[in-house]
């Protein structure tokens, strides 16, 4: 460690000291070089070569609650409240995660421990603005239906124009479908619709159903471009709003609607044909699951096809860990992981037989980047629809997301499945037309008008 010292009076020089030893410890051999700005002007750079990145400590707080019980997520609370500045590579910054709550001999947790606590002592309480959590986020005490409706506020409407700002012209909140990684996202997303589409074999007049229909994508691009009549739900009422002002915009008012339910509240019994479900069974809550897709092979038609686009975790159920408690404490309050051959398993006891899984992995990593890169780039004009703080927690929690894709510790999973029935498969003996040799159609030509 190298140090640049500027001029340190009084009691402050005791504070940086202690931050300055802290910092030894913590980041003793880091895995990428990088510079360190203390609040005090004083610069310490850690590791060889070129920094791709730094980090710039408003306050001495995040240091303490990171050692004192915090760990990453005291930094990743520290920097949505503005105590912590990330400036260059976020991608290389977020390498930081394993190194600080990495295992250390007993002799460095003491000392770590001994300083982050002279350290919180001598920080002033007035000062202290502890973790940063959004009133929708802490622990409910509701009904199940009711905490999940506040869930999905908490995270689905913040703002549509701020969503705007950052996604696709069509406005699809999940995994592209990417042809070459040099794909715009309008073309990758626009793909991903034809993909499932074609998974699902849809045909003109059928009856289509899409649980969790966002704002209203996928429901618009079946009844165009395939002559089905669609009908989604959605629990956000931002999302009904614009998904219904898109659908009268597109003149499909006869032939799609969308209402504002539970899944669980759906009536009837084989009446849709086809269902899909993109990025919505993550919110369902893992003991919720049977009951799910129990609920999706009631409304199947027998033979009918449902295609489930989700989320996966690489390991059984939804354990405590760093990344867990980022995503419940920030973002999903209500979101749960399992690993997709649990899924599947869940699908099976529920009448469903199993036909195709395609995993996606590699083309969320690639449409997080692009959410990323999109977001930045409209920092300011974000600014004028939701707070520092949420724009901070959604580039932080997408850029991670992004490098938990690359790194295999999630995936992403289509699986296409029929409500079991006897006879042959309902689907044809290969897969020749899910690619045939066209061109991908192509996203609408202008950007629908977005209620904020």
């Amino acid at each position: 460690m190298q140090t640049d010292h500027s001029m340190i009076s009084g009691s402050a020089e005791r504070d940086v000291r202690l931050a300055r030893d802290i910092l030894m410890l913590l980041l003793r051999d880091p895995q990428q070089a990088l510079t360190v700005h203390l609040w005090n002007g004083e610069v310490l750079r850690f590791g060889r070569g070129t920094p791709r990145f730094g980090l710039a400590l408003h306050h001495p707080g995040a240091l303490w609650r990171s050692v004192l019980g915090g760990g990453p997520l005291a930094l990743a609370d520290a920097y949505f409240r503005g105590d912590l500045d990330v400036a260059g590579d976020l991608y290389a910054a977020l390498s930081l995660k394993s190194q600080i709550g990495g295992p250390r001999s007993w002799s460095e947790r003491l000392q770590l421990v001994a300083k982050a606590l002279a350290l919180r002592w001598r920080v002033p309480a007035d000062t202290d603005g502890g973790p940063v959590v959004r009133d929708s986020a802490r622990p409910i005490a509701l009904q199940d239906r009711d905490r999940r409706r506040r869930a999905i506020a908490y995270h689905y409407d913040v703002s549509n124009a701020f969503y705007r700002l950052w996604l696709d012209r069509q406005m699809v909140y999940s995994c592209a479908y990417f042809q070459s990684p040099e794909d715009t996202l309008d073309r990758a997303q626009t793909a991903k619709l034809e993909h499932i589409c074609r998974k699902l074999r849809l045909q003109s007049g059928e009856r289509f159903l899409d649980i969790g229909c966002g704002w209203g994508a996928l429901l618009i691009h079946a009844a165009r471009e395939h002559g089905v009549r669609a009908h989604g739900i959605t629990l956000s009422h931002r999302q009904l709003e614009l998904a219904r002002q898109r659908i009268a915009e597109a003149g499909l008012q006869g032939r799609v609607t969308v209402e504002l339910m539970d899944y669980r509240d759906l009536p009837g019994e084989a009446c849709w044909d086809k269902i899909a479900s993109v990025g919505m069974f993550e919110h369902v809550g893992l003991r919720n699951l049977p009951g799910y897709f129990a609920t999706a092979q009631r409304l199947l038609v027998p033979g009918g096809l449902m295609l489930n686009h989700g989320i996966t975790h690489e390991e059984d159920g939804w354990g405590e860990t760093v990344s867990t408690r980022f995503i419940n404490r920030y973002v999903f309050p209500d979101g749960q992981l399992d690993r997709v051959s649990r899924v599947m398993g869940h699908m099976e006891a529920q009448g469903f037989e199993i036909w195709d899984v395609e995993g996606l992995r590699p083309h969320y990593a690639l449409t997080l980047r692009h959410w990323v890169r999109r977001l930045e780039a409209r920092h300011q004009e974000a600014l004028q629809h939701v707070s520092e703080v949420t724009y901070r927690i959604w580039r932080l929690y997408m850029a991670a997301s992004a490098l938990e894709f690359e790194e295999g510790d999630i995936g992403v999973y289509q699986i296409l499945a029929s409500r079991r029935t006897q006879g042959l498969s309902p689907l044809p003996l290969t897969r020749q037309d899910l690619y045939p040799p066209t061109t991908v159609i192509s996203p609408p030509p202008a950007p629908y008008r977005t209620a904020s």
